[in-house]
């Protein structure tokens, strides 16, 4: 299984952006659609945004507008633009295959957003 390493959170007021970063370990040319996940303080995991290899994205109704998913190919590295961070965006984030995630969890990367 690919192995997945989450970077560029960190602590944003509200209303500021982060770029979250995702770099596999093998190439990502061939799996279908990968996403970024969510896990809020005391909720399930959720996926926030995902995006296909024919570059087709969608986006939970609490991220769309804000969020913009990417991906690079040649650098296997799946992107996460966010603007405008609400306090409600505070959790860790994952990358995975979507949107059935596979077993292979990173250790994903912290955002927290204060208000």
């Amino acid at each position: 299984q690919v192995q997945l390493v989450e970077s560029g959170g960190g602590l944003v007021q509200a209303g500021g952006s982060l770029r979250l970063s995702c770099a596999a370990s093998r190439s990502i040319f061939s799996i279908n659609a990968m996403g970024w996940y969510r896990r809020a303080p005391g909720k399930q995991r959720e996926l926030v945004a995902m995006i296909t290899v024919f570059n087709r994205t969608n986006y939970g109704d609490s991220v769309k507008g804000r969020f913009t998913i990417s991906r690079d190919n040649a650098k296997n590295t799946i992107n996460l633009q966010m603007n405008s961070l609400k306090p409600d965006d505070t959790g860790v984030y994952y990358c995975n295959t979507a949107p059935i995630p596979n077993n292979s969890w990173g250790r994903g990367t912290q955002v927290t957003v204060s208000s």
